[in-house]
């Protein structure tokens, strides 16, 4: 590809990116209820975009405005996952406060861990990931919606299951806090 199909490739997403701000913050603010976070998540897609290749899409406004709402459906998993996490700590008949405070870093480091396991799967697996696990679609209902067979979304869950085991398999090193760079 010359440098100038390249250029115009990233300036037509320019130009559909900033045609669809506006409703994928919309869409996003609907989802998080948060105006000032929907502009950080959106502004975040728009950077993993630009950072990775080339991707050609006829429906760029629609793959955007898709990519949005997964970016919100994820950054409200990770929030119930801390919530979650953080209630599960808490024992009603002990004292507050009596708990070991590694206990608690250890839970955030396997969610952290499991986090970004779940953001290094390929699209398409997250998404079913998301659908079954956190909107309750059965393996079905997800096969007919993406036009897979069920078998294969058998596959893409195995494969989602497994990083999130493999990535809390191994105890973080207590040196080091998970996602540092090692020196």
């Amino acid at each position: 590809m010359s440098d100038s199909e390249a250029g115009g490739g990233r300036a037509r997403f320019v130009q559909v990116f900033l045609a669809q701000r506006a409703r994928m913050e919309a869409l996003v603010s609907r989802r998080v209820g948060c105006r000032a976070t929907a502009s950080d998540l959106v502004q975040d897609l728009f950077l993993r975009f630009w950072r990775r290749p080339e991707v050609k899409v006829e429906a760029l406004d629609t793959y955007l405005l898709r990519s949005a709402s997964n970016l919100a459906i994820d950054y409200l998993r990770s929030e119930g996952s801390r919530d979650r996490a953080a209630e599960g700590l808490h024992d009603p008949d002990e004292p507050q406060g009596s708990q070991a405070p590694e206990q608690a870093l250890e839970v955030d480091h396997d969610l952290q861990r499991i986090e970004m396991a779940l953001r290094a799967l390929p699209e398409r697996t997250r998404q079913i990931f998301l659908l079954n696990r956190i909107h309750g679609c059965t393996y079905g209902e997800i096969a007919k919606a993406m036009q897979l067979s069920q078998s294969a979304v058998e596959k893409h869950m195995m494969r989602a299951l497994e990083a999130c085991k493999a990535s809390v398999a191994e105890p973080a090193s207590p040196l080091r806090r998970p996602g540092s760079a090692r020196r």
